[in-house]
């Protein structure tokens, strides 16, 4: 590879990074989409209960040199709360469609599920999902663009966030959460 090739492929590089970071501020504070289109802080719960727990679900597709790695990543703010009621508020700033579950912790870590063969794991121990662009709960996925949300009444302990659309769990889209 040519010198002048690496610096090029270093600079997208950096570029994409600073574009993420970007993207991720502007959701945070809700100046994504003002202006004449919608800004995500608008899709989202009127009168959300309890506490309040922002999950940021974000990705990107292929990598360098095209590898095809998918980048998925699943942030959140705050990672500890009280017992009671919370609020779960999913925000998707990637290109894809993602999830969001919340499961009780599995015994040997966050991120430790089995996955399939099909790409996602056993939703079954799942306490609840916010997967309805601009809507509340269970539904098709969360559109990019848009926000999802669920309430819970949450006991002490500890939890897992994760995407299970096919792969996303696989490729470490999950994120642990403790209530105390």
């Amino acid at each position: 590879m040519t010198r002048s090739l690496a610096r090029a492929l270093v600079t997208i590089g950096a570029l994409g990074v600073l574009v993420l970071s970007t993207l991720g501020v502007a959701v945070a504070t809700g100046h994504l989409g003002q202006g004449p289109t919608r800004s995500l802080a608008s899709c989202g719960p009127s009168h959300p209960r309890g506490q309040i727990v922002r999950v940021t679900l974000s990705d990107r597709g292929g990598g360098m040199m095209g590898a095809n790695a998918m980048m998925v990543a699943l942030g959140v703010a705050p990672d500890v709360v009280g017992a009671g009621p919370v609020t779960f508020i999913a925000t998707n700033v990637g290109a894809l469609n993602h999830e969001l579950l919340i499961l009780p912790a599995p015994r040997y870590g966050v991120g430790t599920r089995p996955v399939a063969a099909t790409g996602k794991i056993d939703e079954s121990s799942s306490l609840g999902e916010a997967s309805t662009s601009c809507g509340e709960g269970r539904g098709n996925g969360i559109s990019p663009g848009t926000s999802s949300w669920v309430t819970l009444t949450l006991p002490r302990g500890n939890y897992e966030l994760l995407c299970d659309v096919p792969w996303h769990y696989a490729n470490g889209m999950f994120a642990p959460l403790s209530v105390h």
